[in-house]
């Protein structure tokens, strides 16, 4: 667990003091954090470096009632739905705390809850305000019927409006609905500082596309199960309103019902920003200055508390991720802060088996991917070049333990024929890519062979003992045993290889000279059709993300001017769709598809 560190001279004063804290937990775990069946709060203030205070049965504590104390999740991967009806909030910062409880202690500092309790690693988050003065769109109708869920009640607002200008004053049994645009997608809050008469209920909504030229609202009856809308039951009077917990969108939706008095909304967005010492990006011309602009956009978006896949529908650090989002943040940054956080949360959530965690932290079954432990392996690798980590010898070593019960697991895996069986109850990987996943299957063992060579290499540099380059040999003999006569496939008797296949065998060296050479102008040759859909004789298209391993092959084979080619082309089109940040896939056509997604960003790094 991470410390946030605040220096709070300033705000201070000679006399007595009062600390206020305010905490809020929807009482599950989702993909960003993990409930282990007890809430609480530890702080303590320091002076000259000494404790001076700090939390205790000497506390007051109380309920805020104004949150409904049951809500959906935004998402399956996110955190709770905010309902509050401010008529029932309490001014906790002022309040007379006299009456309230005594603080229940359920672990002191030194119980195990708290024992790898530790300081921040990343930067901590800034806030930045923008007024929003200009709506993209006004809509303005009926009103609707509360029910229980937020998000559906917004649906249903939005087929019974039609655009239009908002009264002055909004009539009770009608409803207006504001929308701007923030121009890109932003880890954000909505707020609004407004007049009510009481009672009316107010709407703050996030979503990140259009379709058809309207605004899409997700469908929560889709598989992400999104519903990003919050709920606000207004006090009389003047109040400024904003929820808790930071969300994500490129569009901000505020819809309120009239309750006969003139509301006068000033709208205005606090937006979430990682602080990032930058360097200037390269000279680069025409296509790939906008690819690089975009593609940097999108990095900085997806930077929060580590690496995160996008800011709308996730917000989570999934440990495969971070081998791209590291190579786009190196880009413009000598920051390894975010790297190195990624190797330690997947490093302390290993299971007993010596498995690595796929979502940091959480305990995700549904999603334990078996390539994601070789992209930990990279990610140690990763430190060698690394401009902002000046031992990665240190780094490895102190991983050393959980590198070598890993990769102990995977070899249990290691079947008769001598290639890697997928162990029960994982995924392969976790892709766009139509690629076939039957098994023994040929990507997961060029990942996991991929991996042996680096962690072979880690070992012969810190003086290890190992026998990974030996595994690696017989690995790379039974692939090369299994090539049909016809080519190489996803599996014995199977699909033709797909495109990250070919890029695997070049980069695992399985094959050399000519052969790479071949392999490599059908990659290129497949990555510059621009048709996404499945061509015949051709490779199985990789997805954005994937197309990291396709340029790692590409520059093995010293053909960098073919990276461009692509990031031009692939890249390009998305520039010229006006795309102001990286989506998830090549087609974002499904409903909960990612319109900023931070390993689409990886050819920052390459440009």
């Amino acid at each position: 667990m991470a410390v946030d560190e605040r220096e709070i001279t300033n705000l201070l004063k000679p006399g007595v003091n009062r600390i206020v804290v305010q905490v809020y937990s929807p009482g599950y775990s989702h993909f960003a954090y993990v409930h282990r069946g007890a809430c609480g709060m530890i702080g303590w203030l320091e002076v000259d470096e000494k404790v001076v205070l700090s939390t205790g049965p000497g506390w007051k504590v109380r309920r805020d009632l104004s949150w409904a104390p049951r809500v959906d999740r935004v998402s399956i991967y996110g955190t709770g739905v905010e309902d509050r009806d401010l008529g029932s909030e309490e001014d906790w910062i002022r309040a007379d705390a006299s009456d309230w409880d005594a603080a229940r202690v359920v672990q002191g500092v030194g119980g195990p809850i708290w024992r790898r309790l530790r300081p921040r690693a990343t930067a901590l988050p800034v806030e930045e305000l923008r007024v929003l003065d200009v709506p993209w769109q006004v809509r303005t109708g009926a009103a609707v019927a509360r029910s229980e869920d937020p998000h559906t009640d917004l649906r249903k607002m939005f087929s019974l409006s039609a655009p239009g200008a908002a009264p002055a004053l909004l009539p009770r049994g009608t409803s207006a609905i504001w929308i701007f645009d923030l121009g890109e997608s932003r880890a954000c809050l909505g707020s609004v500082e407004v007049t009510a008469s009481g009672g009316e209920h107010l709407l703050i909504s996030y979503a990140e596309k259009l379709r058809g030229g309207e605004l899409l609202l997700s469908d929560p009856a889709t598989y992400c199960r999104m519903r990003p809308t919050d709920r606000f039951t207004l006090r009389p009077g003047r109040q400024v309103v904003e929820g808790f917990t930071p969300r994500g969108a490129r569009y901000l939706v505020f819809a309120l019902e009239g309750g006969g008095v003139s509301p006068a909304p000033k709208f205005q967005a606090c937006l979430q920003v990682t602080p990032v010492v930058e360097r200037p990006l390269p000279r680069l011309d025409g296509v790939m200055a906008g690819v690089a602009q975009m593609c940097r956009r999108t990095t900085l978006a997806c930077l929060q508390d580590g690496f995160v896949d996008g800011v709308w529908r996730e917000s989570s650090l999934w440990l495969g991720d971070a081998v791209a989002q590291d190579r786009a943040l190196r880009g413009i940054s000598d920051d390894s802060r975010p790297l190195l956080f990624a190797i330690d949360m997947a490093a302390e959530g290993a299971d007993a088996e010596g498995l690595l965690p796929s979502v940091l932290p959480g305990e995700v079954p549904a999603y334990a991917v078996t390539d994601y432990n070789f992209s930990w392996v990279e990610l140690l690798d990763a430190c060698a070049t690394h401009p902002g980590i000046a031992e990665p010898d240190a780094v490895w070593q102190r991983h050393w333990g959980t590198l070598t019960r890993m990769l102990e697991r995977m070899a249990a895996q290691v079947g008769p024929d001598g290639l890697l069986h997928n162990p029960p109850g994982r995924r392969l990987f976790l892709d766009w890519s139509p690629m076939s996943r039957a098994e023994p299957n040929l990507t997961l063992n060029l990942r996991y062979l991929h991996a042996l060579r680096l962690a072979a290499g880690m070992a012969e540099r810190v003086g290890r003992t190992a026998d990974w380059a030996e595994q690696a040999g017989r690995l790379t003999q039974a692939v090369r045993g299994h090539r049909a006569a016809d080519g190489w496939r996803e599996s014995p008797g199977g699909e033709a290889a797909s495109q990250l296949a070919l890029a695997l065998l070049i980069l695992t060296e399985v094959v050399e000279a000519a052969e790479a050479e071949t392999l490599a102008d059908r990659i290129t040759a497949r990555s510059l059709t621009l048709d996404d859909g499945p061509l015949p004789g051709q490779p199985a298209l990789a997805s954005p993300f994937m197309h990291h391993y396709l340029f790692l092959a590409l520059q093995q084979l010293g053909r960098r001017d073919e990276i461009h080619a692509i990031i031009g082309a692939r890249w390009g089109r998305w520039l010229r769709e006006g795309r102001p940040t990286t989506p998830e896939n090549w087609s974002i056509d499904f409903p909960d598809g990612s319109a900023c997604h931070g390993f689409s960003a990886h050819p920052l790094g390459w440009l």
